[in-house]
């Protein structure tokens, strides 16, 4: 099975920031969304407020004590919903497996393009040229890794965990870094052991408790399980880079494509025509693997100034054979005309699934009958 690509992008002190993009007067200065009464909580922190201790969940009173100078905002979430759901509309132009875990994060599997470092580099720009705002970004191999990446340059961060380095960065990671692993959970496995030797299913184990990845994976699956239930599954895989979840949109997959991003811009026609040989070669890989059947033959453009174009045909049956992908595609790149700029991206989609909608008939007139 090809190896996936995961993106985790998380958007930084969303409400915030959403806060201090509408309001210049916030900017640069501590504050929390939130209600600032004996009851309150804080919703989101600013980065300025957060090295005085205040993050989400804290009390506001207690919030106020360890910042003074805090200014309490009331939430907007109308506002949030809004800017959100211009973020997802980014997302949905790179993949459609994008899965959302709340107004301000969201997995994207782009296991169809060439270098998602490069597509969550974009993505980054897409979102701070469209809303004034940052986000951060993990890229790795699982969701568990992308995530994990995420966090690790925050703010406007963008981390890659490349497959070679996996082993060697989950040893070094503290527990509490896991993804699921709580504050709770971490300090448990911390002390864990009271004795100076205990034998676990025959593991040694000394009293220096678990307090990274690689001390995790001195634990056998059985032990974890008996120490922490059903999630002792996923801590053994987390301890050696393994997570097998799939980003869930939880819709009927509608198309089937893959892209490329350029090193550099190009207008070279010969080029663009080889570019496109393999990225067509990827698609077909990924109908055949996924025994898709689409009737619609999509060209992307993506040119030098972001502005991007789409081209397609549609057939009257599903496309059958590699050969009939590389006549279409070819056909539409013969026909695209760039206008005089150069491209940085190119992308080919098979879509227009029958099974995505099969109420739906393509009609056929015979024109050839006088009489119809």
């Amino acid at each position: 099975m090809p190896q996936r690509k995961i993106i985790h992008i998380d958007m930084d002190a969303f409400y915030a920031s959403v806060e201090q993009r509408d309001r210049p007067e916030y900017r640069g200065r501590p504050i929390a969304v939130g209600y600032d009464g004996p009851r309150g909580v804080v919703a989101t922190a600013s980065y300025e407020a957060r090295p005085y201790g205040v993050h989400s969940a804290l009390s506001s009173v207690l919030a106020k004590r360890l910042c003074p100078e805090l200014i309490f905002v009331p939430a907007r979430f109308d506002v949030y919903k809004a800017v959100s759901r211009q973020i997802r509309a980014i997302f949905g132009e790179y993949t459609e497996l994008v899965e959302p875990l709340s107004l301000d994060e969201a997995f994207l599997d782009v296991s169809h393009v060439r270098s998602a470092t490069l597509v969550a580099r974009e993505i980054k720009a897409r979102i701070l040229a469209e809303t004034g705002l940052t986000a951060s970004a993990g890229i790795s191999v699982n969701k568990m890794l992308a995530k994990i990446a995420s966090d690790y340059r925050k703010p406007d961060g963008l981390f890659t965990i490349p497959p070679e380095r996996i082993e060697e960065f989950v040893a070094g990671l503290p527990v509490e870094r896991f993804f699921g692993i709580g504050e709770v959970t971490a300090e448990k496995v911390r002390i864990l052991q009271e004795a100076d030797k205990i034998f676990i299913d025959g593991l040694k184990e000394y009293g220096l408790g678990i307090r990274t990845g690689a001390d995790l994976r001195l634990w056998n699956e059985a032990a974890l399980v008996q120490q922490f239930g059903k999630a002792g599954h996923s801590y053994y895989g987390y301890a050696r880079g393994i997570d097998e979840r799939e980003v869930t949109p939880n819709r009927v997959r509608k198309s089937l494509g893959a892209e490329t991003t350029f090193a550099e811009d190009t207008d070279d026609r010969e080029r663009l025509r080889l570019e496109l040989s393999a990225v067509r070669e990827e698609v077909w890989n990924r109908v055949m693997r996924h025994e898709f059947r689409g009737k619609t033959v999509v060209l992307k453009l993506k040119f030098d100034n972001f502005r991007q174009i789409t081209r397609s045909k549609t057939l009257f049956t599903p496309v059958d054979s590699a050969e009939t992908l590389r006549r279409v595609s070819e056909e539409l790149l013969a026909a695209a005309d760039f206008h005089g700029r150069k491209l940085r991206l190119i992308g080919l989609t098979v879509g227009n699934s029958p099974e995505a909608c099969p109420e739906c008939v393509q009609l056929r007139f015979d024109f050839g009958n006088p009489e119809t």
